[in-house]
């Protein structure tokens, strides 16, 4: 593997796991801890909160575990679309609640999303371990 190819490897792991973190700990609040979360909407839907908090789980999983484990590695890349189409809701949601002003967070999950699909297809694909 070529130094550059390595260090965009690394570069992506890294992108991978603050995502996978982010979701996760969001998605697992969202379940167990809800009534803790300062966001408004949290107290108008539960079971909002509660689809929210499966989706998120299932996104900080699907961006970092099929790649890893090397079986069905594409699924990370549809999970990375995945969270590309949820952050882009979420937006949409902040904004028709009057909320625009906390959508950078989105923004920048949506963006990092974006380069990890992008990358994992062409610079540094990962390939499954039993084809």
């Amino acid at each position: 593997m070529a130094a550059a190819q390595k260090t965009m490897n690394i570069v992506l792991w890294m992108a991978q796991g603050l995502i996978a973190l982010v979701f996760i700990w969001a998605g697992l609040m969202k379940l167990f801890q809800s009534e803790q979360l300062p966001f408004p909407w949290i107290k108008d839907s539960g079971t909002l909160v509660l689809l929210t908090g499966i989706v998120d789980l299932v996104a900080g999983v699907g961006i970092v575990l099929p790649a890893l484990l090397r079986t069905l590695p594409k699924l990370t890349i549809y999970a990375a679309y995945g969270i590309v189409v949820l952050m882009t809701a979420a937006s949409a949601f902040h904004i028709a609640r009057g909320e625009a002003k906390d959508i950078g967070f989105n923004i920048f999950v949506a963006l990092l999303a974006v380069f990890v699909a992008w990358c994992r297809q062409t610079k540094a694909p990962i390939t499954a371990k039993y084809q």
